[in-house]
């Protein structure tokens, strides 16, 4: 009887053994969905990053931000080099931390690091000691990870993770950590042209005005407010004659003057650029053609009214020369989420292939 009894407990006890295991795989099961779930929804939240109209800077900041909040990271700080020094382009560490933290590159304890690609973990044994690379701080992190970031095999800089506490990441799962540093470089990688755009408007010496690529850049967060915009695109069709047959100088002169004439009459919320040589654009976000079109008569109007006296260059007495601006304009709708270069490309194509006599106000 006893025997029956202890058989009947042993194999309750395997029965229990067996389905003590059956939960823990599904609660592991349960985790790891759970954290793909989780990493999947990170992930959507910096592709919605990445597709936002904002500076590339800022796009980077809140990347960070997310990091944080999502990963319950203490501090999380990405360095670049930018081509000529390391910069600090996010982080949660007070400023004054910063100079330290952009030379991490320099520290012998992150060197093999950088060349084998491999995070490096440091971290303190008790309170009153210090991490390598800090300076001036003992209390802010006794923890830390170091990430170097490659694009093409080519170092690009480093994403830093901090603790308060000794040993904070002993037992931090990394897979998950290099899945973020991995989404790091896919960002950079991908907001790199946006950069490259950005670095390169200019302002024009002579209109005063920002140069085409910044209707790319910073210009297009004002212009994607609106579901659809008109763009308008106008050419001194007569400037090149006015360079050469008076002076380059008066040529210039005109430029300004007519740049001037429309900036008084533009609101804040449209975007006028020089786009090139003799071409200009505005773009009136969430403006209709048909109102940019009675503007713009008004505006063709008041610039061919313009006379510039030459400059730099003297004539006969006789000679009653002034240097008058013809205009050609073309107008289109932009919509947002479409291609602006394209709308821009084909008012273009249009003005440059119009006979030079041309100067009038058409619809594309």
């Amino acid at each position: 009887m006893i025997i029956a009894v202890i058989v009947i407990l042993v194999i309750i006890i395997i029965l229990l053994m067996v389905y003590n295991m059956s939960i823990h795989k599904k609660i592991d099961s349960f985790n790891n969905l759970n954290q793909k779930v989780i990493n999947l929804n990170i992930l959507q939240d910096f592709l919605g990053t990445i597709s936002e109209n904002s500076p590339v800077d800022e796009k980077i900041n809140q990347i960070n931000r997310i990091i944080i909040e999502r990963y319950q990271i203490k501090y999380s700080t990405i360095v670049i080099y930018d081509g000529t020094k390391y910069i600090v382009k996010a982080s949660n560490v007070d400023s004054k931390h910063w100079e330290a933290l952009s030379n991490l590159q320099s520290e012998e304890v992150f060197k093999e690091s950088i060349e084998t690609s491999v995070p490096k973990y440091i971290t303190v044994n008790n309170e009153n000691e210090r991490l390598p690379y800090q300076k001036m701080e003992f209390a802010r992190a006794k923890s830390a990870i170091f990430f170097p970031l490659y694009i093409d095999n080519v170092y690009i800089g480093y994403w830093l993770i901090e603790g308060g506490e000794p040993h904070e990441f002993d037992l931090i799962d990394t897979t998950i950590l290099e899945v973020i540093r991995n989404n790091i470089v896919a960002i950079l990688r991908t907001v790199e042209n946006q950069k490259i755009i950005e670095s390169i408007v200019r302002d024009d010496k002579y209109s005063s005005l920002k140069s085409a690529e910044y209707l790319y850049a910073a210009g297009r967060k004002t212009i994607d407010k609106y579901t659809q915009s008109a763009v308008c695109m106008f050419k001194i069709v007569n400037l090149e004659e006015i360079n050469e047959d008076i002076s380059r100088k008066t040529g210039d002169m005109v430029i300004t003057r007519v740049c001037q004439v429309v900036k008084n009459n533009l609101s804040n919320e449209y975007i006028f650029v020089r786009y090139m040589g003799p071409k200009f654009a505005i773009v009136f976000s969430g403006i209709d053609k048909s109102s940019v079109r009675t503007f713009m008569t008004k505006i063709k109007e008041e610039v061919e009214k313009i006379e510039v006296e030459p400059v730099d260059v003297e004539f006969e007495e006789d000679e009653d020369i002034i240097a008058i601006p013809k205009i050609n304009v073309i107008i289109s709708t932009y919509y947002k989420g479409t291609a602006l270069e394209g709308v821009l490309k084909k008012q273009e194509n249009y003005l440059d292939s119009a006979n030079n006599n041309e100067s009038r106000i058409n619809e594309l």
